[in-house]
């Protein structure tokens, strides 16, 4: 078995979540891979327009092996497809997360009897898992524990996690000729502006709250009154509360502008955030399987970044997440994998599968 060359069977399948067929590719190599290392092909199917992988390793669920192979890269932005110097495996997706779906199968293969594990790769987790979180919420709740397998970076397991909202203020205002009569026009670009000072009092970073103005269209030609504009928002908090206190603020947006314009605000809150409490026992035993296997001391991590687990936890489901590859640079030009932490944390995977299905 050569841990790498599965790592570049997914990596050279580019796979954006907005293309859902590049997706039923990877998808369909996933399971070719599952199949190749676990005797039998999963489950794969199609949840509300998008492919989904499944594979039970029997009638017992007790382990879910949460995995997503969907990226953050539109097709042709990360050149090369793939590369490897020395232990640096560079890619589209290397880091996050398809070199952590390849441990978690390696890790499964390892086990002399693999009753109680379940094994579920989504393709929607970078665009909010909107069509896959009922499926994966309905499988963890099977199961005893959740083993979420996005990246480590510096090798740090996640046991906590911001929750994220998303929302789209949308200015309607009113076109007109830039050059004969800029006048008679509402401007769109101008009076989304307007809106800033609100968006970024809502802002409490001192408690971990962020309130962050992303995206942003604006008009179609150069000498015409733009009539609409478009922002997006992404939002992280600790607690519901602060998620729920951004939501209030957002949607008190909604109305006209000083200058005349309709502003409608869409979205909510997406995860919930990531509870420590939800992890701790879950990162005992990674310390305890790490000490045994003679692999240097695991640390913990607090992040910002949301992931699956963030749904599993809420839900009541005890949920351990970084446990995928090592590396650095998720959503970066400079992401990449340790090929060696591969098959060090498909051990350890497995050590701790040995445990807890028992």
């Amino acid at each position: 078995m050569d841990p790498v060359g599965l790592v570049k069977r997914l990596v050279e399948i580019s796979s954006p979540s907005e293309d859902v067929s590049a997706n039923w590719d990877v998808i369909n190599e996933a399971n070719d891979i599952i199949n190749e290392l676990l005797g039998s092909p999963g489950v794969i199917s199609e949840v509300k327009g998008r492919p989904t992988l499944q594979w039970r390793g029997g009638p017992n669920p007790k382990v879910l092996l949460l995995c997503h192979l969907d990226t953050v890269w539109p097709h042709g932005s990360y050149l090369p497809m793939w590369s490897q110097e020395g232990d640096v495996l560079r890619g589209p997706g290397v880091f996050d997360m398809k070199a952590g779906f390849i441990q978690a199968v390696i890790a499964t293969s390892q086990l002399s009897n693999t009753d109680g594990v379940v094994i579920l790769a989504t393709t929607d987790e970078e665009i909010g898992s909107e069509c896959s979180r009922e499926l994966l919420e309905s499988v963890a709740l099977e199961c005893q524990a959740v083993f979420v397998f996005e990246s480590a970076i510096d090798g740090k397991l996640k046991t906590g996690r911001k929750g994220t909202s998303m929302y789209q203020i949308e200015v309607i205002g009113r076109a007109s000729h830039a050059g004969l009569d800029p006048e008679k026009g509402i401007n769109a670009t101008l009076e989304i502006a307007t809106v800033y000072p609100n968006i970024i009092s809502l802002n409490k970073p001192e408690i971990g709250t962020t309130v962050t103005p992303t995206t942003l269209k604006s008009g179609t030609v150069l000498n015409t009154v733009p009539e609409r504009a478009v922002l997006d928002i992404d939002v992280r908090a600790l607690t519901r509360e602060e998620q729920e206190r951004v939501h209030n603020g957002m949607m008190a947006l909604n109305g006209i502008s000083p200058g005349g314009a309709t502003i409608r605000v869409q979205g909510d809150i997406n995860r919930p955030a990531l509870n420590p409490e939800m992890s701790a026992t879950l990162f005992a035993l990674a310390q305890i399987s790490a000490l045994e296997l003679g692999l240097p001391p695991l640390e913990e991590a607090h992040v910002g970044g949301a992931s699956d687990g963030n749904f599993t936890a809420a839900i009541g489901v005890p949920t351990i997440d970084g446990i995928g590859a090592v590396g650095a640079g998720a959503h970066a030009a400079h992401e990449w994998a340790s090929a060696s932490a591969i098959s060090e944390r498909a051990n350890l995977v497995t050590r701790m599968l040995e445990k807890l299905l028992a």
